[in-house]
C-alpha cells in the first residue's frame, strides 16, 4: 500500500529540481540588471526639474505597482504578439523566456525607481554643496560622497526586491517556462500527482535556502559599506 506521505520525496527530488535552477537564476539575473538600468533612468526622470518627466514616470510606477504580476505576464506574453500581429510582426517564435525577461523587468524597474529615489533624497544636499565648494567636481562629488552613501541606504530595499522578484519569477511556469518551478509540476504530472505535497516541500526549501542567502549576503554587504559611510561621516 502507497504511503499517503513520503518524506524521502522531498529529498530526492531536490537534486532533480537544481539544475533548472540556471533558467530561473538566467531570468532572474536579467530582469534585475535590466530592471535596475531601466529603474535608475525612472529615478532620473522624478528627480528632474522637467514635470513631464517627473508626471510619466510616477504614472509609470503606479500603473506597475497596480498590476498584479500574473496579470501582467499575461499581458505581454499574449497581449504584445497579438497588437504585434495587427501590424504583421509575428513574435509567436520568440522564446518563453523572453517574453518572462520583459515582464520582471518591467516590474522590478518600478520598484528600484522608487529605491534609488529615495536613497538620493536620504543624503542631506548640504554635502553635495560642501563637497563641490572644496574643489571636487559634481561627478566627484557624486561618486565619492553621495554615491557610497545612498547605496548604504538603498541596498536592503534592493535586497528584498530580488526575494520578491526571485519568488515572483515563479509564476513563469504559467505560461510554459521550464524553471525550477516548472520542472516541479512536470514531476508532479508525471506522478499523476502522486506525492504533490512533498515535491512542493522540496521546491520550498529551494526557495527558503536561497532567499535566506540572499539576505544574508546583502546584510553583509550593508554592514561593510556601513563601515566606510561612517569613515566619511567622521573625516
Amino acid at each position: 500500500m502507497e504511503k499517503y506521505f513520503d518524506a524521502s520525496y522531498i529529498w530526492n527530488s531536490i537534486p532533480v529540481l537544481l539544475p533548472f535552477l540556471k533558467v530561473t537564476f538566467l531570468v532572474a539575473g536579467s530582469s534585475i540588471v535590466l530592471g535596475t538600468i531601466l529603474g535608475l533612468l525612472l529615478a532620473a526622470a522624478k528627480l528632474s526639474s522637467v514635470k513631464l518627466l517627473q508626471k510619466l514616470a510616477n504614472l509609470y510606477t503606479t500603473i506597475m505597482r497596480c498590476t498584479p504580476s500574473i496579470v501582467l505576464l499575461f499581458l505581454v506574453y499574449y497581449g504584445v504578439p497579438a497588437l504585434a500581429e495587427n501590424v504583421g510582426i509575428n513574435l509567436h517564435s520568440i522564446e518563453t523566456a523572453i517574453f518572462v525577461v520583459v515582464t520582471f523587468t518591467l516590474q522590478f524597474a518600478a520598484i528600484m525607481s522608487e529605491v534609488i529615489r529615495s536613497a538620493y533624497l536620504a543624503i542631506p544636499k548640504g554635502q553635495f554643496e560642501a563637497a563641490v565648494s572644496v574643489g571636487l567636481t559634481p561627478i566627484q562629488a557624486y561618486r565619492r560622497i553621495i554615491f557610497p552613501q545612498a547605496l548604504v541606504v538603498a541596498l536592503p530595499n534592493f535586497g528584498n526586491g530580488m526575494i520578491a522578484l526571485l519568488q515572483e519569477g515563479a509564476l513563469a511556469y504559467t505560461i510554459g517556462l521550464i524553471d525550477i518551478v516548472g520542472k516541479a509540476n512536470l514531476i508532479i504530472a508525471s506522478n499523476i500527482n502522486a506525492h504533490a505535497l512533498e515535491i512542493y516541500i522540496a521546491l520550498a526549501i529551494v526557495y527558503w535556502v536561497l532567499s535566506i542567502i540572499i539576505e544574508k549576503f546583502f546584510a553583509m554587504l550593508e554592514k561593510f559599506f556601513g563601515k566606510g559611510k561612517k569613515t566619511l561621516e567622521t573625516t
